[in-house]
């Protein structure tokens, strides 16, 4: 197996040891023990830390073996069960400096091959043509933050999936309910008096549109949320072109939500 470069070490070093976002200091003592990497500088910064470790196991060994399986071990969705918060944030760090390498980790924690970057300005040139492209459509503002070059530096799903998100909550702030997925949708536009509806549901015809309005978000928030349970999911090797449709289907979905309201309820 081929060795990391030294600039490409350094860079997962970084990553894995942020200050803000990356591992704390017992984590790293735990890992390294995990993937019997010896810990060569303890009181070093965690960044200096991780960086010896590394460079001196590679060095020895002449593999990257220990590294990738540190990077496995470290991103483990299981491990961020009390902070998930901190999980995309230092995934996001770490398939940055990964892309160097030609290497991504998905939403479950699996390493992946993809197409190696070379320089820095790659992912935001990304980012930029997906956006034109998506302004050109005429695609809700509130789906165009999604477009950051951070969520599209290793796969366009991760945008998609953020994107579906934003439908979560404007549901929320439009009801007051703090639901999510399927449960948000049947409390907020199911029944024969909606909270929400997207029509003034006078006629069948309404009434059958409000129903399909409803079954179309249960099957975006199936298809993209709690993607961690369906990995077959979380591997889609997403095209720029299926993306953008996807971003489309959630920008009709905003602008309904937008002219919605919420009918008198006795």
């Amino acid at each position: 197996m081929s060795c990391f470069e030294q600039g490409q070490l350094q860079a997962i070093a970084d990553a894995l040891g942020d200050t803000n976002d990356g591992l704390t200091g017992s984590e790293i003592t735990h890992l390294l023990e995990t993937c019997k990497i010896a810990d060569t500088d303890p009181t070093a910064t965690k960044r200096h830390r991780l960086y010896n470790a590394f460079a001196q196991d590679q060095n020895q060994r002449q593999d990257r073996t220990r590294i990738l399986g540190f990077i496995r071990h470290s991103m483990k969705p299981e491990r961020f069960a009390r902070n998930p918060e901190r999980f995309e944030p230092m995934r996001t760090h770490l398939n940055r400096a990964l892309a160097f390498a030609g290497l991504s980790i998905d939403a479950a924690g699996m390493l992946a091959t993809v197409k190696q970057a070379h320089t820095l300005s790659e992912a935001q040139r990304r980012a930029q043509e997906f956006r034109a492209d998506l302004t050109t459509r005429g695609v809700h503002p509130d789906v165009l933050r999604f477009c950051r070059e951070e969520l599209l530096a290793d796969n366009y799903f991760h945008a998609v999936m953020e994107a579906v998100k934003s439908v979560a909550d404007k549901l929320r702030e439009q009801t007051g309910l703090t639901d999510d997925g399927t449960t948000l949708v049947d409390r907020a536009l199911s029944g024969d008096k909606p909270m929400l509806a997207i029509n003034p549901l006078k006629t069948e015809s309404e009434k059958s549109e409000q129903k399909g309005f409803a079954n179309l978000l249960r099957g975006t928030f199936s298809m993209f949320r709690n993607t961690t349970a369906h990995e077959a999911r979380i591997n889609w090797p997403m095209a720029k072109d299926d993306a953008e449709d996807l971003f489309s289907l959630v920008s009709l979905i905003h602008r309904r939500l937008d002219a919605a309201h919420m009918p008198p309820r006795v």
